[in-house]
């Protein structure tokens, strides 16, 4: 198994990206809460990292709303679930812990599909900030409230933009709040 890394540039501060075996396995904001350590990221070689780069870039200059990369997803199979379902909730919309567990067939089973939530390692790519409490608010995220809150408010301006529907656990009332 080999693993590289590369370092970009965001809006949100430097990213970390991690390659397995070529295929993107890791996407690491700068105060990530479960960041590995760096001597696993393997060296730096950007060569693996060409798409992922670009719809990155795609991404944060509000061109693109739905990635499209082959993913190294290593996590239990019950967390594996969840981050699949994480790319199914639509750009610009959140969800409710609850709605995520109800939407996978355990309803009762938010607590750990918050969990795995934020054991996700593939950040904004895998959506994980899109997930919200029952209420609205901004609960925990791997990368900090303050980035989840500017990465909702930055897909919900553009969602509004290009006439991409916003709907989800996050009201009106809410909205604002995040402005």
């Amino acid at each position: 198994m080999r693993r590289q890394h590369t370092l970009t540039d965001s809006p949100y501060g430097t990213l970390t990206l991690v390659a397995t075996d070529g295929v993107l396995s890791g996407l690491y904001l700068p105060q990530h809460r479960h960041r590995p350590a760096e001597e696993t990221f393997g060296e730096r070689d950007d060569r693996p990292f060409g798409p992922a780069l670009d719809q990155l870039a795609a991404y944060f200059a509000g061109d693109l709303t739905t990635f499209d990369l082959p993913l190294h997803q290593a996590g239990t199979p019950f967390q594996r679930t969840v981050w699949d379902a994480l790319v199914r909730i639509p750009y610009g919309e959140t969800h409710s812990y609850g709605q995520l567990a109800a939407a996978l067939g355990n309803p009762g089973a938010s607590r750990a599909v918050g969990l795995a939530n934020g054991r996700n390692p593939i950040s904004i790519v895998v959506p994980c900030h899109r997930v919200v409490g029952a209420n609205g608010s901004l609960t925990g995220y791997a990368g900090g409230v303050g980035t989840k809150k500017a990465l909702l408010a930055f897909e919900r301006g553009r969602a509004g933009a290009t006439g991409v529907p916003g709907s989800g656990a996050l009201g009106e009332d809410t909205l604002f709040a995040l402005s």
